[in-house]
């Protein structure tokens, strides 16, 4: 988990660093006046399309980790009574729903925040 970890915060790391040059480089024809209100208005927005990622994906973690730790306590519960599995079974499906339906409306929301 340590190595997983620190994979993530350099992959963040890089993220960070290398979007407004990555955006910066690209070449166009202006006069060396308008370079610098275009250097930033381009950083501004590749930062935005950045947050506008990370926020896409941590609603589909989010939801992930949230689905999987219903089904591991349905299945633990199940285990300890087999009785009510029958219901905990129903319930589980409606809340993995509700889930599931938050999950993408946060992707709809960044998706709408992309293009407006």
């Amino acid at each position: 988990m340590n190595k997983l970890a620190r994979i993530a915060v350099l992959s963040f790391v890089v993220c960070f660093v290398l979007s407004p040059a990555l955006v910066l480089a690209q070449e166009h024809a202006v006069d060396a006046a308008t370079e610098a209100q275009y250097a930033k208005a381009t950083a501004k927005s590749s930062y935005g399309y950045l947050g506008i990622g990370i926020g896409a994906g941590l609603a589909a973690i989010g939801g992930g980790i949230g689905i999987g730790l219903l089904s591991a306590s349905v299945v633990d519960a199940s285990a300890r009574q087999p009785e009510m599995q029958g219901k905990l079974v129903t319930t589980m499906f409606i809340a993995a729903a509700l889930i599931e339906g938050l999950a993408l409306f946060a992707l709809v929301i960044c998706i709408l925040c992309l293009f407006m």
